[in-house]
């Protein structure tokens, strides 16, 4: 909770609602915002990140794989890194792509329930990219 007394500051600590569990969790404040807090759960990042790598991972031994039989012809490393892009990009740019990522962190959506084109709503005020998040 915001103290008057101390002025503005950059986070707060929010208790879990689950009973018996004791942590508590760091939280940006943002005073404009809904009284709603919405938390990314660190494990389900990690879980995400793991599942990124594994991808990454299956992507490039493919890619090799198909190159040692013979079937891919490369000229240059930078062939072999579009191709690489281009495979990790049609992907997570198809149904099964995000759906893999979903279950890798314990979410059972239907592949037709999923959105490939998310709208980005960025918050007025400065920290807006624009219609990217890079």
């Amino acid at each position: 909770m915001l103290n008057p007394d101390q002025g503005p500051q950059d986070f707060e600590i929010v208790a879990t609602e689950q009973r018996g569990v004791n942590r508590r969790t760091l939280a940006t404040t943002d005073h404009a915002a809904t009284p709603f807090k919405v938390m990314i759960d660190p494990k389900m990042r990690m879980d995400l990140r793991r599942a990124l790598i594994d991808l990454i991972d299956y992507h490039d031994e493919a890619l090799a794989e198909h190159f040692a039989d013979g079937k891919l012809a490369l000229d240059s490393y930078k062939e072999y890194i579009e191709l690489f892009a281009r495979s990790l990009k049609e992907t997570m740019e198809s149904r099964e792509g995000v759906s893999y990522l979903l279950r890798s962190v314990g979410f059972d959506v239907p592949q037709n329930e999923i959105n490939l084109e998310p709208e980005l709503r960025w918050k007025k005020g400065p920290g807006a990219f624009g219609p990217s998040l890079l």
